[in-house]
């Protein structure tokens, strides 16, 4: 059975490298008083450029150690949530959205972003998974909006997050990705609207969503989830980080 750590070696062997040689580059730019927060000692400066110079093996040697404690970290932290997700699955759905199935073996948790363009499009494939298959999976959603590039996402995940409370997490889901393109606060009160929410309770609900929220964030950077849509999947024939084209599959082979 193929597990988390088998999807993630490649990675963590580039990320080394690259985070290596990175280093190097930021120490000596960092020496330079241009670059500087604050002047240093002009002479402790020439002896770190010296000690680079005569020894760059030994700064990329402690990045690389420095990385092998950190890469053992993660997969400890994958290793438990896949042991909490078999054992404990209430545990890692904890209050997150849920749909499908009730009963059954097979538990995919979604890491997705309302305003990534990949996420509505997984959203389809999903629905007609969730239609084929309505006794074999049951679909946890947790939120990674990518702040950095996608200025709704966080917005519209704490909008969802609002429809949540009042049951209607779903519906409120799908029509933001159906209307990705006109994310934006007319469209959340909008939707809020379409849906019968109790409006009141929605928007001072749009206040609590946060802890909610940063808590699906921080389990994802546990888990060193760079993207989106991201899946991770536990059925009796697969554990671990799956790809959406392959979900069908396990569905299939579920018993």
């Amino acid at each position: 059975m193929r597990t988390f750590f088998d999807c993630f070696t490649p990675l963590f062997q580039y990320l080394r490298t690259w985070t290596a040689i990175g280093l190097l580059v930021w120490v000596v730019t960092w020496s330079f008083p241009a670059q500087a927060a604050s002047r240093i000692d002009p002479q402790l400066e020439q002896q770190v450029l010296q000690i680079i110079r005569e020894h760059p093996e030994a700064i990329i040697e402690s990045v690389q150690a420095y990385q092998q404690q950190q890469q053992q970290k993660v997969k400890q932290e994958q290793q438990g949530f896949l042991q909490d997700l078999k054992t404990n699955p209430q545990s890692v759905i904890g209050q997150s959205p849920t749909t499908g199935s009730t009963k059954s073996k097979t538990l995919l948790i979604e890491f997705s972003d309302f305003q990534c363009p990949y996420c509505a499009e997984a959203h389809k494939t999903l629905k007609e998974l969730l239609g084929k298959y309505p006794d074999k999976i049951k679909l946890v959603y947790k939120n990674l909006p990518l702040i950095s590039i996608h200025a709704e996402a966080l917005p519209a995940a704490t909008a969802a997050w609002a429809a949540h409370q009042q049951g209607k997490f779903w519906e409120y889901h799908d029509a933001l990705f159906t209307n990705q393109k006109q994310l934006g606060q007319a469209l959340y009160l909008d939707i809020a609207k379409k849906l019968n929410l109790d409006l009141g309770k929605f928007k001072r609900d749009l206040t609590l969503a946060n802890p909610a929220i940063t808590k699906d964030i921080q389990l994802a950077e546990k888990l060193a989830v760079s993207g989106t849509p991201f899946f991770v999947i536990n059925s009796p024939s697969f554990s671990g980080v799956v790809q959406l084209a392959d979900i069908e599959n396990i569905l299939a082979s579920a018993k």
